[in-house]
């Protein structure tokens, strides 16, 4: 085994083809589809109509370096080396050169699933038929997946601009011999792995490796499974709400429908009917209805749908930018082999054309990403308020001091605060845009960057600390609610549907605290139950 380790998939995720494979076409990819591929191992095939429009970009490439064309990284160097021409002769030479020299990051290794998206999404951008490469490399990046050859990409090294070029020159290396993998449970040198799967390293052509290495498949790829994360996230998010309210005695009347309505924000209306999903036909509420001290709730609770609300817009506005990402060409150039009805100045030959432009460019992405995890944030920021509120014998109605079968000899749940705390707070700092940032490269031909790698990296830790949070907010709020209905205002009394089905759910695999005892392993199984969308259905 190497040194390098490569985080597996994750717990609860399940493997196995789906019993259809998804077909690329380079304009229906989903993150649905993303999620399949990269977690559940479900089989990816090229579309037979895309692999005819690669193969007619690829004959007008193959036109332009037999004529002399000057046409960049094709027959020129890259980045500020683009005024060195290159001899037909060095084509291949050029190829292999950019792929070695690239493969520059550093850090640890992205994780599995990482690595699986990112195959599949730098092989949907080249099925578009714009990046000029022969379907051939398709055909091999979707055997990495079908053999489970996983490149070892460092986290690393990435601008954002042009794209993702030093992981995806990382993901490209084992394509040609060099490199190493993650094949069977171990990190080798691909050739081994190749040699394994009865593969052959493929000689690149023309064009073929700056195809390989320009795009926003990385960003686009953490970006895609942090939103299916995020979705299962803001759902679950609604249950822990609901189960703070409940053991508070928090009033459900700042969520009826005619007052959302009132300011109708399409995630602030959605979140308060998941609220009033979870709480149908709860004792608890209809015994404290009217009561003086429970006319208006701390904004913790009253304000879960506007703030957890904001934060499902502000995903909905990623999930825009990646249904259009994921389905992009953006390398650098592109081909067009019928013109494509642009610029008629631009380089043409038959007919076709070939474009250098900046397609390649995070900003997009960044940009959504960085919103993202600044809403991610808030959702775990709001959480570890209501887990203070439930903490605090001052604040909570009347339950125990850290909610401690015995205060002073047990600590309680005091701890578990302190975590949610130093979390949200570490995500603050994370929640600083990465997008503000640019630093120029290339001896400042390449003099603006987009930084949304770092964006992407960033979001994906918050997404984990706001996953702790609101597992922390779930094991101190069902402990909350075994308290209260234990006490005379709760006893005989039943929480809402969808709150009463949560707890029975987080009983079956974590038991009540009765006295203290080490909280890392139930923080880990409630994690899971958080992850894995144990919870997301109760929201209706």
């Amino acid at each position: 085994m190497s040194s390098h380790q490569i985080p597996n998939d994750e717990p609860g995720r399940t493997a196995g083809a789906e019993t259809e494979p998804i077909v690329l076409t380079g304009a229906a990819m989903t993150i649905t589809d993303v999620e399949a591929v990269a977690r559940r191992g479900a089989r990816a095939m090229l579309d037979p109509s895309a692999r005819d429009r690669m193969q007619e970009a690829r004959d007008l490439v193959e036109a332009l370096v037999a004529s002399g064309a000057v046409v960049y990284g094709v027959t020129t160097g890259f980045g500020d080396l683009a005024n060195i021409s290159i001899p037909a002769a060095d084509s291949e030479r050029l190829q292999e050169n950019v792929l070695m020299s690239h493969a520059a990051g550093v850090g640890p290794p992205f994780p599995r699933e990482v690595v699986r998206a990112m195959l599949l999404l730098r092989a949907n951008t080249l099925s578009l038929g714009h990046s000029g490469c022969r379907p051939l490399l398709v055909d091999r990046l979707l055997a990495f997946l079908e053999a489970g050859i996983h490149p070892v990409v460092p986290e690393q090294g990435s601008l954002g601009a042009s794209g993702d070029l030093a992981p995806l020159a990382h993901l490209a290396l084992p394509l040609i011999g060099r490199g190493q993998v993650e094949f069977q449970g171990s990190v080798v040198p691909a050739l081994i792995a190749l040699r394994e799967a009865g593969l052959e390293p493929l000689v690149l052509q023309a064009k073929e490796g700056i195809a390989l290495l320009n795009g926003t498949q990385m960003m686009g790829a953490i970006g895609a499974l942090l939103l299916a994360d995020a979705d299962r996230l803001a759902r679950t998010a609604s249950v822990a709400a609901a189960m703070s309210v409940e053991a508070l005695l928090g009033t459900d009347v700042a969520f009826a429908a005619a007052y959302q309505l009132a300011r109708p924000h399409p995630g602030q209306v959605a979140v308060a009917a998941e609220l009033r999903h979870l709480l149908r036909d709860s004792d608890l509420q209809r015994r404290h209805h009217g009561l003086p001290h429970k006319v208006q709730d701390p904004y913790s609770l009253r304000c879960v749908p506007q703030v957890h609300g904001a934060v499902r817009d502000a995903l909905d506005h990623l999930r825009r930018v990646l249904d259009i990402e994921l389905n992009s060409a953006t390398d650098n150039p592109l081909v067009f082999p019928g013109g494509g009805g642009v610029d008629p100045e631009a380089l043409a030959t038959g007919g076709g054309m070939v474009i250098s432009g900046g397609n390649f460019h995070g900003e997009p992405i960044a940009l959504a990403l960085d919103f993202a995890k600044l809403a991610l944030a808030e959702l775990g920021s709001i959480s570890e308020r209501r887990t203070a509120l439930l903490v605090d014998a001052r604040l909570n109605g009347g339950l125990p001091a850290f909610l401690g079968a015995s205060s002073g000899v047990d600590s309680g749940m005091m701890i578990y605060q302190y975590t949610a705390a130093a979390l949200a707070s570490e995500n603050k700092v994370l929640a600083h845009p990465a997008s503000a940032d640019s630093i120029p490269t290339s001896a400042n031909q390449e003099d603006h960057v987009s930084m949304g790698s770092v964006a992407a990296r960033h979001a994906r830790s918050v997404l984990e600390h706001v996953e702790r949070i609101l597992a922390i907010e779930l094991l101190v709020a069902a402990q909350a609610l075994d308290l209260r209905l234990a006490r005379p205002e709760g006893r005989g009394a039943s929480p809402g549907a969808g709150v009463a089905e949560a707890l029975s759910r987080i009983r079956t695999r974590v038991r009540h605290l009765d006295a203290d005892r080490e909280p890392g392993p139930d923080i880990a199984e409630a994690t899971s139950i958080v992850h894995d969308g144990v919870l997301v259905d109760l929201a209706g």
